[in-house]
């Protein structure tokens, strides 16, 4: 297959814009003092690097970030550890907070958040415009729906996923054609069509859009002119299906490079929820995980750590990631994920759990189906995940039984 950077690269010029305002209040509490892109993930990452990385690898380096709910942590974090600034004026990363151009109010939806930066579409003067939401943890060559959208001639194009018929009630269902063209977009429905060649899936939205430039101005700024409330899935989508070429991207035919036998292929979560956000940590677990981060040839990229090297005194250890600068004496981890920067005492033991960065967990603490959030100190001989009552008098307990320890208090490093 054509590389899809080397063959549009040269002709189209491309925008990204990133909306990165999401409250996730499914994600409650790890949303309290946060928005969603900027949760901890995987022991290294934040769940915004995954778009970013996609951008990036894919060679796309034109990109504005548009955040509004608890933005300062994410704001922090990509000033602090994503290079802001290239080699030339069409390389950056910019962060926009909501800049109340067309009155006193915050975005009112997503295709809103762009309406209120037209602005920025006008003075970089791009061919197309990638419209990527910042919450979902995936890899793709985003090249290559360029390439797709180029090719069939589209005014729009979505990214799609299969999902089984079953799944449907879970997602925004897009109906196609046999060429792939859309013919209806339907929220959450009971019961779908399948897909054109699949029986037994249905395309589901990814939140991604392509637009040709002339398009998505004069849809927002003039055929939806008079809507207050704008979403891209919920207004703009199926309000344009008759009118323009709308055309989906079928995310399972994308070709990952680096991509191992046996992870799972097309790999797409939405981690809105703390059971979808567990599972997809677990997910990175493993000698053949479903989702390999190590991967040489799409790297996802992340924050810097200026501390050492982890350090592991003694202990038994089974199935686990251990960030830089962790120190372990004497403990017991399983399937677990262990962010940068923690403490581990004697005789603790820490089962199927996830901790974030700079946690103290002190001797004999037990922890089982936990997620502990960052500077957290959990003291000597604690047992949390074991006593669903008391947890719950003390923490987030999860309709699945997930227990989330909040944020703690910010202590030195």
């Amino acid at each position: 297959m054509t590389n899809p950077k080397h063959a549009i690269a040269p002709t189209r010029r491309i925008l990204a814009i990133v909306l990165a305002g999401g409250k996730g209040e499914r994600l409650h509490p790890m949303t309290h003092e946060r928005s969603k892109p900027a949760v901890p993930f995987g022991g290294k990452y934040r769940i915004i690097d995954f778009v970013l990385s996609n951008f990036v690898n894919s060679g796309v380096q034109s990109i504005y970030v548009l955040v509004q709910y608890m933005s300062q942590s994410l704001i922090e974090y990509l000033r602090s550890n994503w290079r802001t600034a290239g080699l030339t004026r069409d390389q950056f990363i910019t962060v926009v907070p909501p800049q109340m151009r067309l009155g006193t109010m915050w975005y009112r939806g997503t295709a809103d958040a762009v309406r209120q930066n037209l602005n920025l579409i006008h003075d970089f003067d791009p061919d197309i415009v990638a419209v990527f939401g910042a919450d979902h943890v995936y890899r793709m060559d985003i090249g290559q729906m360029i390439q797709w959208h180029v090719e069939s001639g589209a005014d729009a194009t979505v990214a799609t996923i299969p999902v089984p018929l079953k799944s449907v009630q879970s997602f925004g269902i897009v109906e196609t054609d046999a060429k792939s063209r859309v013919t209806g977009f339907v929220e959450k429905p009971p019961q779908a069509k399948p897909m054109p060649g699949n029986p037994g899936h249905a395309l589901a939205s990814m939140g991604n859009y392509l637009f040709n430039r002339d398009v998505l101005v004069d849809l927002l700024k003039n055929r939806f002119q008079g809507e207050a409330d704008l979403d891209f899935g919920k207004n703009i989508m199926p309000g344009i299906l008759k009118s323009h070429k709308v055309y989906a991207y079928d995310f399972s035919t994308n070709v990952l490079p680096g991509l191992k036998s046996y992870e799972e292929n097309s790999y797409w979560r939405d981690v809105g929820t703390i059971t979808s956000f567990y599972q997809s940590n677990m997910d990175i677990l493993g000698g053949r995980p479903r989702l390999n981060l190590n991967n040489r040839r799409w790297f996802i990229h992340s924050g810097s750590y200026d501390g050492p090297p982890a350090k592991i005194i003694d202990g038994k250890l089974n199935n686990c990631i251990i960030g830089d600068g962790c120190f372990v004496r004497n403990a017991t981890i399983k399937n677990s994920i262990i962010g940068r920067g923690v403490h581990i005492h004697d005789g603790a033991v820490i089962e199927d759990s996830i901790i974030m960065d700079f946690c103290k967990i002190r001797s004999e603490a037990h922890l089982k189906r936990v997620i502990v959030d960052r500077f957290n100190e959990i003291p000597s001989k604690l047992k949390i995940g074991f006593d669903r009552e008391e947890d719950a008098k003390r923490y987030f307990v999860d309709s699945g039984g997930l227990v989330v320890v909040p944020r703690g208090e910010t202590v030195p490093r």
